[in-house]
């Protein structure tokens, strides 16, 4: 780990790798798996909840399964992606669709 030194202070930042695995393929997994459960009677303001804890799992136990604050860190990042995403392309198609 780098430690920096800043006025006295000792700041340890932990290294986070990021890979193709983020952004290409578990963003997208985790917008298609919401759209799977849409086919259950789920209230629909329960989908953000839903692919944020989706982005938990995949992070925690697949992605960075060698360190859970990664996991943690990370999978809040898939999670809130896969929302935005998808509230962007709604948003969008929206617009153009007659």
């Amino acid at each position: 780990m780098h430690i920096n030194k800043i006025e006295g202070y000792i700041l340890d930042f932990p290294t986070i790798h990021t890979n193709f695995w983020d952004g290409v393929i578990a963003v997208p997994a985790i917008i298609i798996m919401t759209q799977c459960l849409k086919v259950f009677p789920i209230p629909r303001q329960y989908f953000p909840t839903i692919a944020s804890i989706l982005g938990f799992l995949i992070s925690i136990f697949i992605s960075h399964r060698e360190n859970l604050w990664t996991g943690i860190f990370m999978g809040a990042f898939y999670g809130s992606s896969a929302v935005g995403t998808y509230a962007s392309l709604k948003t969008v198609l929206g617009v153009w669709s007659p």
